[in-house]
């Protein structure tokens, strides 16, 4: 079979699309023939070693953490699941990727996937659609009727936390460039702002808010300023640094390592058959071309979110 590999870390150079032995699965794994994989800048990250010591990986590596594909095989123990099965997944941090025509699963990873899409669309879903999931019920715990703002509301996880918030009953401000306005708003946010002006305070967008969700990298300061738009007893969560805690105001801060998690992933597909949630994919490429995927997202060149068609 064919998959994308590097043997050394490096720059987008040191992918090679190359012959590889196909797997087996063991007890607890399937094996998907992927349809797609999707492009994260935590690609780009493990390629490069920058997270060589946080996330240890075994090299030649297939990067790919998204998955979308049909099971092809099931090993021992593996039940409630069937052979031909349309399915996601995130793929653990530091397994194989899915830039590869198979690769093994852990079945407790896998979903169903959402039908309501092309299947290769379906990749885009897995590891932003976990990291929204899991900062807005797990860190910001939004329930109905709270405020929340949304720092970054455009991109590819922004606009996933932006849907499941309005879809939990919160009222919502987006904050993003001008050229998301009319997205945001049809994902029902209450408001739709411009970039912060920090300097002018969290009363100029409506604030402060219960919650303050932030996926924009800002400097140290910046973060600081973004505190006083929680109110108190808030929460501010952030997967692009840490905003500072204010213990006077019992304001508490909390970041994200995002984790597979296939139950979360079987009610995020189930919202997107439902229309709860749409996702939004911006450019699709093929796996051939992922060594230029990964240049133009280090230039800033990506249009958004990047769904690599594998077979």
């Amino acid at each position: 079979m064919k998959a994308m590999r590097f043997h050394e870390f490096g720059t987008s150079e040191v992918l090679r699309y190359e012959d590889v032995d196909r797997p087996t699965p063991g007890a607890g794994q399937v094996l998907v023939r992927v349809a797609a994989t999707s492009f994260n800048p935590v690609d780009d990250h493990i390629r490069a070693g920058v997270l060589a010591e946080m996330l240890p990986i075994t090299l030649p590596y297939v990067p790919g953490i998204d998955l979308a594909g049909t099971i092809a095989e099931l090993g021992p123990d593996v039940r409630n699941l069937g052979v031909g099965d349309r399915v996601v997944a995130m793929l653990p941090l530091g397994s194989a990727g899915g830039a590869a025509e198979y690769v093994l699963v852990p079945a407790e990873s896998l979903a169903p996937a959402p039908r309501a899409i092309d299947l290769v669309d379906a990749a885009a879903l897995p590891l932003t659609g976990l990291a929204a999931w899991q900062t807005v019920f797990e860190l910001a715990g939004l329930q109905s009727g709270q405020t929340v703002l949304v720092n970054g509301a455009g991109g590819a996880v922004g606009s996933l936390v932006v849907q499941l918030a309005v879809d939990a009953g919160a009222h919502v401000t987006a904050v993003d460039a001008p050229q998301h306005a009319d997205r945001l708003r049809g994902y029902g946010a209450h408001r739709v702002v411009g970039p912060l002006d920090l300097a002018a305070g969290p009363s100029a967008v409506g604030g402060p808010f219960e919650a303050v969700v932030n996926h924009v990298r800002v400097s140290a300061e910046e973060l600081a300023r973004l505190s006083d738009y929680v109110a108190d007893g808030g929460v501010a969560a952030s997967t692009a640094g840490a905003v500072p805690e204010a213990p006077a105001r019992k304001v508490r801060s909390a970041s994200l390592w995002v984790r597979s998690d296939g139950a979360q992933l079987t009610e995020l597909a189930a919202k997107v058959d439902a229309g709860s949630i749409r996702i939004h994919v911006a450019a699709r490429r093929p796996v051939a071309d992922l060594a230029a995927v990964h240049e133009d997202a280090g230039a800033g060149r990506l249009p958004g979110k990047t769904v690599v068609l594998v077979s």
